[in-house]
């Protein structure tokens, strides 16, 4: 089977952007392919180095979130990043030969730098993060990353690398191919993309009882002011989720309905509760079954983690052997 490599920063509870953005692929995917999730706590200090306290707390419940919606850890290896010491070894290496000029053209860079100026991300690590991103893909051999169109340029430059190091030293890595994925735009409950800093995202760890009060108070198109207003359902946030959710006749009936005003907002919402809660209930309940069970959850880390090392272990012996520094692993194996 083709191995397939993702990872997830622990930066908090995952939330239904989360789900259907990722989560989703990632049970589909491992059906037909040999697939690597890992936690990539190392990654959430780029941004979260000044307060690193929640990130072991967060890695585990984003694990339990995994798990809850369906991956399998029989089909799966599931690790987390910084107990794999050789992801940071075959990044060091790999940044003695990435030249800052990549790094500064990574388009998400000055990006996400706009986005979050209220944090100081003038540093080493932000600006190479893709250096260890590539690390990460490449300690595995990996043949495939599932991205959206955005994250392609990332990926390339994961190929750049793995094409740099292949040029110096020998054919060593693969350089994987995008298992490109449809992200669909999901709205918050105010209208703006769901994220858990704007306090508007429905999560996974949420009750059912919680679900319905955000689906009930969740703004609808702004030009509906009354019951008798007709609406306009590309313009809803609500109508994203029926196109997440709902089956295709339920989703013409909530079009019709909107258009002609002779269905309520309220009704729409209703509708929409309950058809995302026949996909979310085994979810919501695998969740509290794992959360329950926090030792199972660790003992699941702790064996893909070994396993993922093994592979990893593999990996950094021939990088030393193609770039010539096995002579002295050996003396000092002998000593």
């Amino acid at each position: 089977m083709a191995r397939v490599l993702s990872g997830m920063r622990p930066t908090g509870k995952l939330h239904l952007g989360n789900y259907l953005g990722a989560l989703k692929n990632w049970v589909e995917l491992q059906k037909e392919y040999e697939c690597f999730y890992f936690v990539a706590d190392w990654h959430a200090l780029t941004t979260e180095y000044e307060n690193p306290s929640q990130i072991a707390d967060y890695s585990l419940e984003i694990v339990i979130d995994w798990l809850a919606a369906g991956v399998d850890p029989n089909r799966a290896t599931l690790f987390v990043q910084s107990w794999i010491k050789e992801h940071a070894e075959l990044h060091l290496l790999f940044s003695m030969i990435t030249p800052v000029s990549w790094l500064e053209r990574n388009p998400t860079y000055k990006e996400i730098r706009q986005e979050l100026k209220h944090k100081d991300l003038a540093t080493y690590g932000f600006l190479g993060y893709p250096v260890l991103q590539a690390a990460d893909i490449l300690i595995y051999k990996a043949e495939y990353v599932p991205v959206g169109v955005d994250q392609l340029p990332h990926l390339e430059l994961t190929r750049e690398i793995a094409r740099r190091f292949n040029h110096f030293y020998g054919e060593c890595f693969p350089e994987p191919k995008a298992k490109l994925t449809e992200i669909p735009k999901v709205p918050g409950t105010d209208g703006r993309k769901m994220s858990k800093s704007y306090n508007n995202a429905i999560y996974l760890a949420d009750d059912e009882k919680t679900i319905w009060e955000k689906i009930r108070t969740m703004v609808t198109d702004t030009n509906r002011k009354r019951r008798k207003d007709p609406g306009d359902p590309d313009k809803c946030p609500v109508f994203a989720f029926h196109l997440a959710f709902s089956p295709e006749d339920v989703r013409q009936e909530v079009i019709e309905g909107c258009r002609n005003a002779s269905i309520g907002c309220v009704d729409c919402k209703k509708m929409l509760f309950e058809h995302m809660m026949r996909e979310l209930s085994p979810v919501i309940k695998r969740r509290r079954e794992y959360a329950g069970n926090r030792e199972l959850v660790m003992d699941i880390l702790a064996e893909g983690s070994r396993k993922a090392r093994e592979i990893a272990k593999l990996t950094m012996a021939e990088v030393m052997e193609r770039m010539g520094f096995s002579l002295q692993k050996g003396e000092l194996e002998k000593r």
